[in-house]
């Protein structure tokens, strides 16, 4: 039987989620399968991968071909220098304790890179935030203004219109004032 490491559809229209599986060749994308040995979440960013290592390596060692989504998968995920290192120690060049020690420094090492762009994801995101901020405060400081001379020139239209009412009312009461004298 020839066994391939495959993804196998799951999830709504234009919202894939799928399933790591090995199944037979000749078995359809969403058929029958052998075993489920982890999960892919493309929808989230980085994309979500729960796997099986141990399973994962057995069926990579005994010879199941995954095709090329699922090999970056288990080789981003390690299961292929896993096996790399295991042929190393099958063919003498180191035994299996350095073999171990390699991989957790690889491991570690990936980690620590993952780390880094996650952070430096964080820190474009707080300066994008912090520039819009910043524009934002420019947008309000200009609207104030313009709000600010607005009520100025409607406070100096008021008081001219007061002074004019003045002006004309006081010849008005100087005018009704002398012939009350005479």
């Amino acid at each position: 039987m020839a066994t391939k490491i495959r993804l196998q559809r799951n999830g709504r229209k234009s919202y894939a989620f799928y399933s790591i599986v090995i199944a037979d060749a000749r078995a359809p994308r969403d058929g029958r399968f052998t075993e489920k040995i982890g999960t892919y979440n493309p929808n989230t960013n980085p994309a979500t991968v729960d796997l099986n290592f141990d399973r994962a390596l057995y069926w990579v060692m005994t010879g199941a071909q995954p095709t090329d989504t699922v090999r970056n998968i288990l080789s981003r995920e390690g299961v292929y220098m896993k096996k790399h290192l295991l042929g190393g120690v099958a063919k003498g060049a180191f035994d299996e304790a350095q073999a171990e020690a390699k991989f957790n420094a690889w491991k570690e090492n990936k980690q620590s890179g993952l780390a880094a762009l996650k952070a430096k994801e964080e820190e474009a995101k707080k300066a994008e935030a912090k520039a819009r901020l910043e524009a934002e405060k420019k947008v309000n400081e200009e609207i104030a203004k313009k709000v600010a001379e607005k009520k100025a020139a409607e406070a100096a239209a008021k008081a001219e219109a007061e002074a004019a009412a003045n002006a004309e009312a006081a010849p008005a009461e100087e005018a009704t004032e002398a012939p009350a004298e005479a």
